[in-house]
């Protein structure tokens, strides 16, 4: 019987326009998504508190108890400096950003 834990490759990642986090992690199967953020240290290099509201994998949103598969990609999202509809708004009226 082979009592050896197994570990399953896994990468944290957080970007701003300019600036991007990119963590790549190996840790023990059946971790949890919160467990692997606590595992990486990321936290103390984010501009922002992570809360399930703001955090997924490969573009979709996911819990803290969410069971990580190898390759998952953790994704870390900030909040949208414009809403959609004012982007779409701004843009009929070729209103420029500042």
């Amino acid at each position: 019987m082979d009592n050896t834990e197994r570990f399953i490759p896994v990468q944290i990642c957080y970007a701003e326009p300019k600036n991007q986090i990119l963590i790549d992690l190996e840790v023990p199967e059946n971790t949890r998504l919160i467990d692997a953020l606590n595992l990486s240290g990321i936290e103390k290099k984010l501009p922002l508190v992570v809360k399930e509201d703001n955090i997924g994998i490969f573009g979709k949103k996911k819990k803290f108890d969410t069971l990580l598969k190898a390759n998952d990609r953790i994704e870390i999202y900030r909040p949208l400096e414009n809403s959609p509809q004012d982007t779409r708004r701004r843009r009929l009226l070729n209103i420029e950003y500042k």
